[in-house]
């Protein structure tokens, strides 16, 4: 599902996403359209070497969901598994490595952290998120 990075520079692609700092939470009316937020993550993951994915959510199922949603979106082939435990998890995934790590979760917050990661210092080197488990769910 790979998806052309549109019209939005990288500049505004990075604001866009920075809105998303689980510190400020956006009031529900001013959360840009999925759209948008898509064409955003495209377009920072062409200026960043890989990424690695962080995910907040109520169940080992809603986590697993999401992660493998972003994974297919943003062309990796990988759609790793775990072992499910019960509530709220963090779930971590690094491509690189391969490495998926799953731990209980007591914060509040739910969504997906996107680490940008890069060998050059001009491309994009920084943590968006949370963003939205059903980001890239096609309904």
């Amino acid at each position: 599902m790979a998806q052309d990075s549109g019209t939005l520079s990288l500049e505004a692609a990075i604001a866009l996403l920075r809105q998303f700092l689980c510190v400020d939470r956006l009031p529900p009316e001013q959360i840009p359209a999925n759209s948008l937020v898509q064409q955003a993550l495209h377009q920072v993951r062409e200026h960043s070497d890989y990424q690695i994915f962080g995910i907040c959510a109520d169940s080992t199922t809603v986590a697993i969901a999401a992660l493998h949603s972003y994974l297919a979106a943003l062309d990796y082939a990988e759609r790793p598994t775990t072992e499910a435990i019960a509530g709220p998890v963090y779930l971590k995934f690094n491509p690189q490595t391969g490495r998926c790590h799953l731990d209980t979760y007591t914060g509040d917050h739910r969504g997906v952290l996107v680490s940008c990661q890069s060998a050059d210092d001009g491309d994009v080197q920084e943590t968006f998120g949370h963003l939205p488990l059903d980001l890239f769910t096609v309904s």
